[in-house]
């Protein structure tokens, strides 16, 4: 089957960004100078620059500013430094990297398991394929397994072709989750190898792995997520000159000779995770916070069974303790708990990987979390896979709710802040995690303040004085600087941008937690939706015509009514207003987003493969 994707086959990723100490220090210079600057600027706020006629509108702004500096301290808390795990020569036997009594000479043995549900056969042959050209330099047993939760016939035939064993099940009770506890109950291997259907692992895949494991501590390694498939896009004076001809070209030309290289449709919908990866979950090291984030994963085998076991133990125990709390008669009690425990163990589900929409984060918790180990996580720095990128709107929102969603239902229902072992700085990482994605609420007001004030005139501040560009200019100024060498080496600016344009989804996973409604495991469509998605950018369309239309009436109230006492105001909001709409813009643009008609990017009706 020709592919689309087989036009970006030559792709190589790119390298880890390579760690610079001196511009480690800069970034945390300017951004302690940052901080203090913006606490500064929050204590002027609430004690000096409160509109009193206006506190409806100045309270929520002055809350908004606040949680976002908080968002700023966890952030630069989580950036504050590189911390990479050496990489150790990989393991020759057992003996090397676990305490197995009596099989310390005994080869390793790795199972790999590629889940599928309804993906196209041929796409995950080529991830088996893939799989089987795994390299190592000592002798190794690896066994593949295709975990088919669709019971396919075709998949099965797919994989005896391969050589590799098929595993399926009857129901699909605990979606991935499940499907990866029904394997771990049919294989044995020491490790781990998790992969979707479209992860296609590099033959360095183990031997740059597995030596982590020598520390016997370490519980499971994250290697970073590389989507190859990702358009080029075209150079703006291209794009303009199909736009505009001759004069659009010119244009185009003159924007890059101020600006640098601009490309129209490169990432369309800023899928690319290398700042995640190399930047947020890398820096995560040091704190020993780095979480699972499923495809391209090793785990040791040993860690998630005790874990699990663990876990399925402290449940029951809580369940039977709560039951039997009352009773006075110590024989009873115990005779009742006994009987309690017993049925317990029979109805409750035992989840290696529990079952839940975010489980990869979850059983890092539940690793991170474990009373009697201190279990480590580490992230590899270099990629050592790749996988496909979501290829039109609708798969890219799915994915942002799951993860939105199942992180928040993670914060309300089993929060694991303040239980636990965790340490202070662990936690402080996941209620960075947690954090975020409540931005959508100060993200809300931020959005909405410039637009009040255009079309109302209320302003919520007292005055936009000196004062107000002597405590803000500076902090703002300062952050900036300072989050252009804490992330030297990767695009940012899209990456922030995105943060406040996908608010409503953000949300709308917020509303649904505290609603009570169950996330569910929508599954990512695996071939690019037709048509377009503007229905999906409505509040994104509703910010940038309110904006605009706020900007020509607050200019017509300052130059047609005359209102000139309100200029200074009017620059400000329609400055803040106008960086809103250029935010918005890349997100509605996606919406309409179509693979180039000579072929770069080209996916129309085949497989986009994101879990």
């Amino acid at each position: 089957m020709d592919f689309y994707f087989r036009q970006f086959e030559h792709r190589k990723p790119p390298p880890p960004l390579p760690h610079s100490p001196a511009i480690e220090a800069i970034w945390q210079f300017l951004i302690v100078i940052a901080l203090i600057l913006g606490a500064n600027y929050i204590r002027w706020r609430w004690m000096h620059s409160l509109n009193m006629d206006a506190l409806w509108f100045a309270i929520p702004l002055g809350v908004a500013e606040t949680f976002a500096y908080v968002g700023l301290v966890l952030f630069a808390f989580n950036l504050w430094r590189t911390g990479d795990y050496p990489m150790r020569p990989p393991p020759a036997t057992i003996g090397d990297c676990a305490d197995n009594p009596g099989e310390e000479h005994r080869r390793i043995v790795i199972d790999i398991f590629i889940t599928t549900y309804n993906e196209e056969e041929e796409l995950v042959r080529l991830s088996i394929q893939d799989a089987k050209a795994v390299r190592y330099p000592h002798p190794i047993d690896v066994r593949i397994h295709v975990l088919d939760d669709g019971r396919r016939q075709l998949m099965r035939e797919v994989a005896e072709q391969e050589g590799v064993n098929y595993i399926t099940r009857a129901s699909n009770i605990g979606f991935k989750a499940g499907n990866l506890r029904n394997a771990m109950e049919h294989t044995s291997g020491d490790f781990i190898v998790i992969c979707d259907a479209d992860t296609r692992l590099f033959p360095t895949y183990l031997e740059h792995t597995l030596g982590y494991f020598r520390d016997h501590d370490v519980a499971w390694v994250q290697t970073p997520q590389w989507f190859y498939d990702i358009p080029d896009g075209e150079t703006l004076d291209h794009y303009l000159q199909r736009k505009a001809g001759g004069a659009g070209r010119w244009a185009g030309i003159a924007v890059q000779k101020l600006v640098g290289p601009v490309r129209v449709g490169d990432d369309p919908f800023v899928s690319d995770p290398q700042m995640f990866y190399d930047v947020l979950m890398r820096r995560r090291n040091p704190a020993n916070a780095s979480f699972c984030c499923g495809a391209g994963s090793i785990h040791r085998r040993e860690a998630v069974m005790q874990a699990a076991l663990r876990a399925f133990a402290n449940t029951v125990g809580r369940h039977v303790e709560k039951h039997t709390a009352d009773v006075a008669d110590p024989e009873l009690q115990r005779d009742l708990g006994d009987a309690m425990r017993t049925q317990m163990v029979l109805e409750t589900e035992f989840t290696p990987y529990k079952f839940h929409v975010s489980e990869d984060i979850y059983t890092s918790i539940v690793l991170h979390n474990d009373e009697a180990r201190r279990w480590k996580s580490v992230l590899h720095p270099q990629v050592e896979s790749r996988m496909l990128s979501p290829q039109d709107l609708l798969s890219w929102a799915i994915q942002r709710f799951k993860y939105a969603g199942g992180t928040l239902d993670i914060f309300f229902r089993d929060n694991p802040l303040f239980r636990g072992r965790m340490t202070w700085a662990q936690r402080t990482m996941y209620l960075s995690t947690f954090w975020s994605y409540f931005g959508c609420l100060w993200n809300i007001v931020f959005i909405a303040a410039p637009i009040i004030y255009l079309f109302t005139g209320v302003a919520p501040l007292a005055a936009y004085s000196t004062a107000f560009y002597l405590h803000s200019l500076p902090f703002l100024i300062a952050t900036e600087l300072a989050f252009m060498f804490g992330m030297w080496g990767v695009k940012a600016w899209e990456g922030k941008a995105s943060y406040l344009s996908f608010f409503s989804i953000n949300f709308r996973a917020l509303w649904t937690v505290l609603k009570g409604e169950k996330i569910k495991f929508p599954v990512t469509p695996k071939e690019r939706q037709e048509g377009n998605f503007l229905e999906l950018v409505i509040p994104q369309i509703i910010v940038v015509a309110l904006t605009a239309a706020g900007v020509l009436y607050g200019c017509f109230r300052v130059f047609g009514l005359g209102e000139s006492d309100q200029l200074q105001s009017l620059i400000v909001n329609a400055a803040w207003g106008l960086n809103n709409i250029l935010v918005m813009l890349p997100m509605i643009r996606a919406a309409t987003w179509r693979p180039s008609d000579d072929g770069e990017g080209e996916a129309q009706g085949q497989l986009q493969g994101a879990a």
